[in-house]
C-alpha cells in the first residue's frame, strides 16, 4: 500500500537515517533505536548528494543530475530524458524527490539515504541539547536543499513538510509557492551562521570527521552559507532589487568561498565494498552503459562551435572525457557521431545508428566529473577498475563564486572589472581540474600553469572587452557550464535565468538544417569525407521546471494537479 512520503513514523525515520558506507553501523529499520546527532549529520549530507548528483542503481537514491545533464546538453541518452521526455513517472524524478524528503533504501543495498527528514531531526535534537554547531550546519543544509528543490520544481512542500514529531502531525503537506519559500531560506541561512558562530552555547558535541563536507571546519561552513546567499540573490535579481545585499556580501570576500579548498564539495572514495565511489562512475563497471557525452558539449570544447570560443581547443578535454578508441580503431557497431576516437549519439536522434550497442567504444565521463580514467590516448576499453571513482561532487566552488560575481558585475549589481573576475574564474576552473584529479587520479599530469592552459585562458578572455554585454554574459555562463560538469542543477537554473549557454536545438535550421545534424565530415576514418548527416527531431518545448513526481501526486491529496512543465515557471524565471 502506497503512502505519502511524509507519512512515516518519526521513530522509523530516526532509525533508518544512517548510512553504513561512511559510518560502518548496522541498523535494522524493523528494530528502531534513537540516533545521535553525530550520525544524523553525515546521513543528511550523504542523502543530499545522493539525490542531486548522478544515479547509481547499485547503492544510492536516484540522482536528478542524470536527467538534468541531458537537459543542459552535457550528456545524451536513449532513455526518457532525450527530447526533454522525462515525465512525472520517470524513476530518477520519483527517486530523487523521495530521497530528498525522507530516507529511502538504496537498491541492492541495506543502506538508507535521505536528506531533509534527517536534517529536521538533527536541528531539533541539536537545539534541545545546546549543540548549536550541529544545529547551524543542519539549517544550512536544509536551506540549500530546499533552494534546489524550488529551482527544479517551482512549488514544493515546505511549511508543512516533515511535521511528523509534533502532536498535530501533518500527513499530507501542501505545496508552497517558491517565492514564499526563498525569503525563509535566506533567513534560515542567517540563523545557521549565527548558530555555528555562537560562543555561549553548550556545544558538548561538535562535528569533526563525521562532517563529510568540511570535517567540522566552521569557518568554511560560514563561507559556504554566505556564498549560497550570494547565489540565491543572483538568481532572484530579475524579480527585485538585491544590489544592497549583493554589495554587502561582496564587500567581505574573506567571508565567501575564497579558495579551491573552501568549495562545497562532497568527497567520495575509491572503496568498492562498501562502495563509496562517485555515482557518476557507475558506467565503468556497468555492462550496459547509459551516459553518452553530448556532441554539442564536445563541439564547444573542441572549438567547433561557431557562436562561442570558435577555434579554441579546451585543454581540459582529456580530464573530462575518456575515449575507448583511437582515431583509427574499428567501432563496435556503426556510429552516428564520431570524431576520431570520440563516439556518441545526438540529442533527439532518430538515425539508423542511434541504437546500436557501443558499450566497448563509446566515450565515457573522465577523471573530472566521475573519477574515471584520464585519457592517455591509448583507446583501451574500460573495466570496473580503470578509474578510482574518487572524484568529489562539486556543488558550489570558488570558480562558481567568481562566475556569479562576474555575472553580477555584468548586470550592473556589483562594481569591479568584469573581465578580471571572469579571467580569474577561468583560471580557477583550470586549477579545479588539478584539485579533482589529485584526489581521483594522482598520476594524471597537472594542467594549471602549462603552456596549453595559459594559451587557452588568453584565448577565451582576449575578446571579452570588445564584445557587447550580452555576448560577455554568454562567455561567462558558457565557461561556468563547462566548469560545473558533473552537477547539473545550477546549470539548469542558469540556462532558464539567462538563456546561456546556447543549447542544441534539433528545430534550429542553423544547427540542424532540414532536420539533419552534421557530424564532422572526416570524423570517421572508415568513411573519410563521408560521415552522413543524422536526422534529429524535437516535438517538445523546453521544460521550465520538472514535472512533480507521480508517486507524490497519487498519494498526497494536498498536492496540486500535475503541471505543464513547458509553461510552469519558477518565480525567478523571467525569460
Amino acid at each position: 500500500m502506497k503512502k505519502s512520503i511524509f507519512y512515516i513514523f518519526a521513530v522509523l525515520i530516526m532509525a533508518s537515517g544512517c548510512t553504513k558506507d561512511f559510518l560502518d553501523i548496522n541498523t535494522d529499520p524493523n528494530n528502531p533505536t534513537d540516533i545521535s546527532i553525530d550520525q544524523l549529520l553525515p546521513s543528511a549530507e550523504r542523502g543530499l548528494t545522493a539525490v542531486i548528483g548522478y544515479t547509481n542503481d547499485a547503492r544510492s537514491a536516484r540522482g536528478i543530475s542524470t536527467v538534468l545533464a541531458v537537459y543542459t546538453h552535457q550528456l545524451t541518452q536513449r532513455e526518457t530524458p532525450d527530447q526533454y521526455g522525462a515525465t512525472g513517472s520517470e524513476f530518477n524524478i520519483n527517486g530523487s524527490w523521495k530521497g530528498m524528503y525522507s530516507p529511502q533504501q538504496a537498491q541492492s543495498s541495506p543502506d538508507y539515504v535521505g536528506c531533509l527528514q534527517n536534517a529536521e531531526i538533527l536541528i531539533a535534537k541539536a537545539e534541545e541539547a545546546g549543540n548549536l554547531k550541529y544545529a547551524g550546519i543542519g539549517k544550512i543544509i536544509k536551506a540549500y536543499a530546499y533552494s534546489l528543490m524550488v529551482d527544479i520544481y517551482g512549488d514544493v512542500p515546505f511549511s508543512e513538510a516533515n511535521k511528523f514529531t509534533t502532536e498535530a502531525a501533518i500527513k499530507y503537506p501542501k505545496f508552497d509557492k517558491g517565492d514564499a519559500i526563498y525569503p525563509q531560506l535566506l533567513t534560515l541561512l542567517d540563523e545557521g551562521i549565527a548558530d555555528i558562530k555562537n560562543t555561549t552555547a553548550t556545544n558538548a558535541l561538535v562535528p569533526g570527521t563525521n562532517d563529510l563536507f568540511y570535517g567540522g571546519n566552521i569557518t568554511r561552513w560560514e563561507k559556504a552559507a554566505n556564498t549560497i546567499k550570494l547565489k540565491l540573490y543572483n538568481q532572484i535579481r530579475l524579480t527585485k532589487d538585491v544590489s544592497t545585499e549583493v554589495k554587502a556580501l561582496l564587500a567581505a570576500p574573506t567571508k565567501l568561498i575564497a579558495s579551491t579548498a573552501d568549495g562545497l564539495m562532497f568527497n567520495y572514495g575509491s572503496s568498492i565494498s562498501p562502495d563509496d565511489r562517485n555515482p557518476a562512475y557507475a558506467d565503468y563497471p556497468a555492462g550496459q552503459k547509459s551516459n553518452y557525452i553530448s556532441p554539442w558539449f564536445w563541439s564547444i570544447m573542441k572549438g567547433y562551435n561557431t557562436s562561442v570560443f570558435t577555434g579554441v581547443t579546451d585543454p581540459r578535454i582529456p580530464y573530462y572525457f575518456y575515449k575507448q578508441m583511437t582515431p583509427t580503431s574499428t567501432a563496435q557497431n556503426l556510429t552516428e557521431y564520431r570524431d576520431g576516437g570520440f563516439v556518441s549519439i545526438y540529442f533527439g536522434s532518430v538515425g539508423n545508428n542511434r541504437n546500436g550497442s557501443q558499450d566497448a567504444t563509446m566515450t565515457l565521463l573522465g577523471v573530472y566529473p566521475a573519477g574515471g580514467k584520464f585519457d592517455d590516448q591509448s583507446g583501451a576499453k574500460v573495466t570496473a577498475t580503470s578509474g578510482t571513482g574518487a572524484a568529489p561532487l562539486r556543488l558550489l566552488t570558488y570558480a562558481d563564486r567568481l562566475y556569479i560575481e562576474a555575472e553580477l558585475i555584468n548586470a550592473g549589481l556589483a562594481t569591479g572589472d568584469a573581465k578580471a573576475v571572469y579571467t580569474k574564474a577561468v583560471t580557477e576552473s583550470i586549477a579545479l581540474v588539478d584539485y579533482v584529479s589529485g584526489k581521483a587520479a594522482p598520476t594524471a599530469p597537472k594542467l594549471a600553469g602549462t603552456a596549453d592552459a595559459t594559451k587557452y585562458i588568453t584565448a577565451v578572455t582576449a575578446k571579452f572587452d570588445s564584445v557587447p554585454a550580452p555576448k560577455q554574459l554568454e562567455m561567462i555562463m558558457t565557461q561556468k557550464w563547462i566548469s560545473s560538469f558533473g552537477f547539473s542543477v545550477d546549470q539548469y537554473t542558469d540556462y532558464r535565468r539567462t538563456g546561456y549557454p546556447i543549447m542544441f536545438d534539433p528545430n534550429n535550421t542553423t544547427m540542424a538544417p532540414g532536420g539533419f545534424a552534421q557530424p564532422p565530415i572526416n570524423g570517421n576514418p572508415a568513411l573519410p569525407g563521408a560521415q552522413a548527416p543524422v536526422p534529429v527531431q524535437l516535438s517538445r518545448t523546453y521544460p521550465r521546471t520538472l514535472p512533480w513526481p507521480s508517486d507524490e501526486l497519487v498519494v498526497n491529496p494536498s498536492a496540486p494537479a500535475q503541471k505543464v512543465p513547458s509553461t510552469f515557471k519558477v518565480f525567478w524565471d523571467k525569460k
